[in-house]
């Protein structure tokens, strides 16, 4: 009997909450967002914003839509929609100089950036708090008009802050910041410590892109005091090459704001007053930090950050393309061969400048662009390649294909299909990591 008091006061003493126990408690409302009973289609969706679609199917028009916070259905509708678009231009004829009756129904096109420039131009110039952020992100997922880009870009990175009454002093403040930090470290680079950092960077900004750019001597200063002083108050990673490359479209997009430069493979600084050169070089300095602080261990020691996003690439693509996978691992390729290159220096080596800038239009939009959706992105640029990837089989002739991609011409419209093409896989991926794990 004692025995059963015993028992009976253990089973009391258990009605504590205990792990596996049973609770009447009052139901949590889920933390992921639960789908509407009526789910609104796309041709409802459609109808509601029809003034959205009379400046004509433009990919830039379709991408920005695919930004929006929609429903899923309508968000995976809009990229597919893009890429159908693009293949049935490709499949067509040239342009008919005699348009078919559903032709001549729809109105005069608007050239494709004219809104987006009004409301992007407004959001900026009139945001006094930081609500109008999300808004600036989602006008500029699908490219930033030229006119606005240096300040959107600053915004973005979070150099700037929102505040308009803010931003004269903060950039007074941070460019006077970094000018103290050039007065108090460049000249230590001749000191032994910091030789061989120096001497580095000296070596790799000749070998940059473009050269009509870097050879200029003034440019060559400027970077190498950004990137001596970033190394140098970064000891953790130092200066690993491919930083350098990271340089140049900030450079270049804060640059053109001074000049008249229809091609930016070919941006003149001469005319640019010193005064001026001197503000861009503290606020190229600032951006690039701030994308670095997000993705340094790309370049701490090992670059664990790669090893690692190149590992996760190998299986993305197994997942979603496992022929091509299949036919890289029989051709004894490996990802590290060719990718490693491509998450070192953020595809700058295989796509020409102005799409690097376009590309970074949206990195900066997409929440960890630079880290996360680089990897969808990669992934899309190995498939787009997939036809002669597949007719290529030898080891030597495609390793040098893949290393050496045909994208000299390449504009903003493949670079928007390429990020249709991210986005996708973005979707159906990135909430659901198991999917691509084997």
């Amino acid at each position: 009997m004692a025995s059963d008091g015993a028992r009976k006061q253990f089973w009391k003493r258990s009605n504590s909450k205990v792990p596996g126990s049973l609770l009447k408690a009052a139901p949590k409302m889920p933390t992921t967002p639960v789908r509407a009973k009526r789910v609104s289609t796309f041709q409802e969706f459609e109808s509601n914003t029809s003034d959205a679609w009379d400046a004509g199917e433009d990919d830039d028009e379709l991408l920005a839509m695919a930004a929006e916070s929609l429903n899923t259905e309508v968000v995976m509708e809009t990229a597919h929609r893009v890429l159908r678009d693009h293949s049935q231009r490709r499949g067509r004829p040239a342009l008919q100089e005699a348009p078919g009756p559903e032709q001549r129904l729809k109105p005069e096109a608007e050239p494709p950036s004219a809104p987006a420039d009004l409301r992007l131009v407004k959001s900026v110039s009139e945001s006094h708090t930081s609500r109008p952020a999300e808004e600036l992100r989602k006008l500029s997922w699908s490219g930033i008009p030229k006119p606005v880009r240096p300040i959107t870009w600053k915004l973005l990175s979070g150099y700037l802050p929102a505040n308009v009454d803010r931003r004269p002093s903060t950039l007074q403040r941070k460019q006077k910041e970094y000018f103290a930090f050039i007065e108090h470290y460049y000249d230590s680079r001749n000191d032994e410590v910091h030789q061989d950092t120096y001497r580095q960077i000296h070596i790799d900004i000749p070998r940059m892109s473009p050269e009509a750019l870097i050879l200029q001597p003034k440019v060559m200063e400027i970077f190498e005091r950004i990137l001596f002083i970033w190394a140098i108050r970064h000891p953790a990673s130092g200066y690993v090459q491919g930083i350098n490359d990271l340089v140049t479209p900030f450079f270049v997009v804060f640059i053109c704001e001074h000049i008249e430069a229809e091609d930016v493979d070919a941006v003149d600084v001469s005319s640019v007053p010193a005064d001026v050169l001197r503000n861009i070089e503290a606020d190229t300095y600032w951006c690039m930090s701030k994308l670095l602080d997000g993705i340094q261990d790309n370049y701490t020691f090992a670059q664990p950050g790669i090893q690692m996003k190149v590992k996760m690439l190998e299986e993305l693509v197994s997942r979603i393309d496992e022929q091509v996978h299949r036919h890289l691992d029989q051709h004894e390729v490996r990802y590290l061969q060719f990718a490693f290159r491509w998450m070192n220096n953020l595809l700058m080596r295989e796509v020409p400048l102005r799409c690097t800038i376009r590309l970074w239009d949206t990195y900066q939009s997409e929440p960890e662009g630079f880290s996360h959706f680089h990897l969808y992105v990669c992934a899309a640029f190995l498939t787009r390649w997939r036809k002669e990837i597949l007719e290529e089989r030898d080891f030597q002739e495609l390793l040098l294909f893949l290393q050496n991609l045909p994208t000299a011409h390449w504009d903003d419209e493949d670079i928007s299909l390429l990020l249709a093409d991210a986005y996708r896989l973005k979707f159906a991926f990135a909430d659901a990591p198991n999917h691509y794990k084997k």
